[in-house]
């Protein structure tokens, strides 16, 4: 693997259109999430300079600490929330983010509604599916999942376009990648956001439209 985070963000840009090509995929057809947690400003920096716009984030302070500076000084960025998100929390996130990934119960998706309806936005918004049913890891499990995407659609007008896992680590992930497909086609959902560093290859192969890809770019985390 290449040195510098700019090196390894055009490795994993070819290897994305390699995977599209051999999917059958439109070139270009799915979006790279680059998953910015724990890096400060001037790790991003180049990546942002390479011409990367799409970024991940998991925790809302963690983004309003960095991101206004970034974006004032780079035009189209496009910020995804792709961390478990706490209703208090729910103001600050319409305000940061553009696309929420982490829809998983109802107090949520009611308090992220308020806030979009209070501040005049409509963000698209992912259904996060915990398809290993992990009792320690968030999402909704899959058999719930149909009532409540309609309850989001339907009963709250939230913005519900696709759905989100992360399969568990020990487990092949093709499984649990083919059942977030399925459950989105049932429920006429055109996007998937899955794959990651170690699996976004794989998840292209089973329809993903968004990966969220980390380390593999930015380089192994140092978390505190």
């Amino acid at each position: 693997m290449s040195d510098t985070a700019t090196d390894r963000l055009a490795s994993v840009q070819a290897e994305l259109r390699r995977a599209e090509s051999d999917g059958n995929r439109e070139n270009g057809s799915v979006t790279l999430i680059a998953v910015s947690k724990t890096f400060e400003a001037n790790d991003i920096r180049p990546v942002l300079g390479a011409g990367q716009r799409v970024f991940g984030e998991n925790r809302v302070q963690e983004a309003m600490g960095k991101w206004p500076g970034l974006r004032e000084e780079f035009e189209g960025v496009e910020l995804h929330l792709i961390g478990p998100l706490q209703s208090n929390k729910a103001k600050e996130a319409v305000q940061t983010f553009d696309v929420i990934h982490t829809v998983d119960r109802q107090k949520i998706a009611k308090a992220l509604k308020a806030e979009m309806d209070k501040q005049g936005r409509d963000l698209p918004c992912f259904v996060q599916v915990n398809t290993g049913e992990e009792p320690q890891k968030a999402g909704i499990s899959p058999k719930e999942t149909d009532a409540f995407v309609t309850f989001c659609q339907n009963d709250i007008r939230l913005n519900i376009v696709g759905l989100m896992c992360i399969p568990p680590v020990e487990e092949a992930p093709g499984p649990h990648f083919a059942l977030l497909e399925e459950i989105a086609k049932r429920n006429s959902l055109k996007q998937l956001s899955m794959g990651m560093s170690s699996d976004y290859e794989i998840a292209v192969g089973f329809g993903a439209t968004h990966v969220r890809v980390g380390s593999a770019i930015f380089g192994a985390r140092d978390y505190p």
